[in-house]
């Protein structure tokens, strides 16, 4: 080998050398920082507490009740039944809300429902709440009803009712706003959700109340669920049940809507004046919807003011987009509180009522949302009523409720996982503060031939601020 070969392999032997020593400690030191915390600078996000500027309380009701078919020459004519009496109020010293009614399209109602708007004072938003009532009795339609007057919601679900043969009932969408909306009807049924013709783009008028018949959407339905989807401007949804059995009208009520689904839905103030009085005899269902997922649910009903339950239905199988009922029998006179724990979101109604025959009424129950903050209640003329308050924490609360005009205060203790009840006053607006907890609440009235009840909504005064990131 010559020299200058000799050199070249040398030359090329160091280089290959240094380049596995050089790849060598970039490994290492690749391994080390892996293995090695790095030092580490936290930053919180620059956040922003804000309160949106305060707008008007908007609330409307949803009427008196009404027929279908009572002109012979129109059997699908809606008329006025009765009207609804409506008792409305705002804290002390707040301006008092702008009244209005809302325009029955196509109806011969009359008198449509009342609307009120409160303009927000001191850059608050005022609290405002308002509730009515109608009792009637008449050949077509008889019966005591009760709700509370919403605002407008987008997106909301009627549980109730049914399309069979001798019910009447009827879909109220009114629209307090501004400005037009836009409405799709979604029935859920033993076949799942269908939207029927007569839900598509119903289109509610600004300052107006339209009415769809139950039997129009979904006819032959026993148990249906609605679900009324708001496009351009929210919506007031409700749902006027009535029936008539061998020519007897047996009951009417008014069902107010559920904001949305959850996994946990409490029905509070079911009220039982009858016991069942055979098998056969179920004057007591829970109606069950899980929306968009197969699931499985437990139905605990306990009464107010007890700690073990009454009643208790677990595994209640939930398909899809088909509504189940689930009937509570054994329950002695009192007042319940119903609970659905799902593993998915669902909505729930419970039916009660005193009987099947001529004077006998029946009622719709919502659920109850909580309410975590001070907020207003109304109370209509008529039945005897009861606030139902149910405390879902692991501590007890003290719950006060405070009668406004008369500046009346009563304290509740309301036990960690227990209910209590607190006897109201009938025309009266209430004041509720949970303190250090949320709770959840119903109203529940009954009276001879007459039931009905509504939940206790959250404050929209009583709304927390929202935080904003830049």
């Amino acid at each position: 080998m010559s020299e200058s070969r000799r050199f070249r392999w040398a030359a090329t032997s160091a280089r290959m050398l240094a380049g596995t020593l050089v790849s060598a400690i970039a490994v290492v030191a690749a391994v080390t920082a892996v293995n090695v915390p790095w030092p580490t600078h936290d930053r919180e996000p620059v956040s922003v507490s804000a309160v949106p500027a305060p707008e008007a309380s908007v609330l409307a009701c949803t009427g008196g009740l009404m027929t279908i078919g009572r002109d012979a020459t129109d059997a699908l004519g809606i008329g006025a039944a009765t009207r609804q009496a409506v008792v409305w109020g705002v804290r002390d010293g707040a301006p008092e809300p702008e009244e209005s009614r809302l325009t029955p399209v196509a109806t011969a109602v009359g008198e449509g429902p009342l609307a009120l708007v409160a303009a927000p004072q001191g850059g608050e938003r005022t609290d405002l709440a308002a509730a009515g009532s109608s009792m009637v009795d008449a050949e077509d339609i008889a019966g005591f009803a009760a709700s509370a007057c919403r605002p407008p919601l987008l997106d909301s679900w009627l549980v109730g009712g049914a399309a069979t043969t001798g019910a009447a009932d009827l879909v109220v969408l009114a629209n307090p706003g501004t400005v037009a909306a836009t409405v799709q009807l979604t029935v859920y049924g033993a076949a799942g959700p269908t939207v029927p013709a007569g839900g598509e783009r119903i289109v509610v008028a600004p300052g107006t109340q339209q009415v769809v018949p139950l039997a129009g959407l979904a006819l032959g339905e026993e148990s249906p669920v609605v679900r009324v989807t708001s496009s351009g401007a929210p919506v007031q949804a409700s749902l006027q049940a009535s029936v008539t059995r061998v020519l007897e009208p047996i009951g009417a009520d008014q069902v107010g809507p559920i904001a949305e689904p959850a996994a946990v839905q409490v029905i509070a103030g079911v009220r039982v004046d009858e016991a069942a009085g055979s098998a056969n005899d179920i004057r007591t269902l829970v109606r069950l919807l899980a929306p968009s997922t197969d699931s499985t649910a437990t139905v605990t009903v306990t009464a107010v003011g007890e700690s073990a339950a009454a009643l208790e239905i677990t595994s209640v199988p939930l398909a899809a987009g088909v509504p189940t009922e689930v009937g509570l029998d054994g329950l002695a006179r009192g007042l319940y509180t119903v609970r659905v724990d799902a593993e998915a979101p669902v909505v729930a109604g419970a039916w009660q009522t005193t009987g099947f025959a001529a004077g006998d009424d029946f009622a719709w129950y919502a659920s109850s949302p909580a309410v975590e903050s001070a907020g207003l209640f109304a109370v209509p003329a008529g039945a005897s009523a009861t606030l139902v308050l149910v405390n879902p924490a692991g501590e007890p609360v003290e719950v006060a409720v405070t009668a406004v005009r008369r500046s009346s205060t009563r304290t509740v203790s309301v036990p960690a996982g227990g209910t209590a009840a607190v006897t109201l006053r009938s025309r009266t607006i209430y004041e509720i503060d949970p303190g250090s907890a949320p709770v959840l609440a119903g109203v529940s009235m009954s009276g001879d031939g007459a039931l009905a009840g509504y939940p206790v909504w959250p404050s929209d005064a009583a709304a927390p601020a929202i935080t904003v990131y830049p």
